[in-house]
């Protein structure tokens, strides 16, 4: 594993496994994902969103067996992956160029745990 990826993966662990004083909100994440996710996502986290095409290469599915695995393997991966933007500039390009503006947000560290486990929810309801 590549020393990004490691750190990547090492990050989301702790992000998830830290002791909080509340279990994650899947609410939370569902608010979350469908402000700043689903229009890439489409609300069935199947790359079905407005903006999927758009984005080169397409959004992807993320219900996929090979991206539940990864899932398994890395938990939180995807979030932390997308909050350190670890492939460019591709996400707020695409934004930009669709003229997509999304109000500033400070993540915490609940809000990465809420939204994990809302898309968790929704991949393995999508079997």
């Amino acid at each position: 594993m590549k020393a990004k990826e490691t750190f990547i993966a090492v990050l989301a662990i702790i992000t998830l496994l830290t002791p909080s004083a509340s279990l994650a909100d899947s609410r939370n994440g569902e608010r979350i994902f469908s402000s700043r996710c689903a229009m890439c996502h489409g609300a069935d986290i199947k790359g079905t969103g407005p903006l999927a095409q758009k984005s080169v290469p397409p959004t992807p599915d993320l219900t996929t067996a090979a991206f539940r695995q990864r899932l398994a393997d890395y938990p939180g991966v995807i979030v932390s992956s997308v909050i350190l933007r670890p492939n460019g500039d591709l996400i707020p390009r695409t934004l930009r160029e669709n003229g997509v503006t999304l109000p500033a947000f400070t993540w915490r560290v609940k809000d990465f745990r809420d939204l994990n486990e809302y898309m968790t929810g929704v991949i393995s309801s999508s079997r």
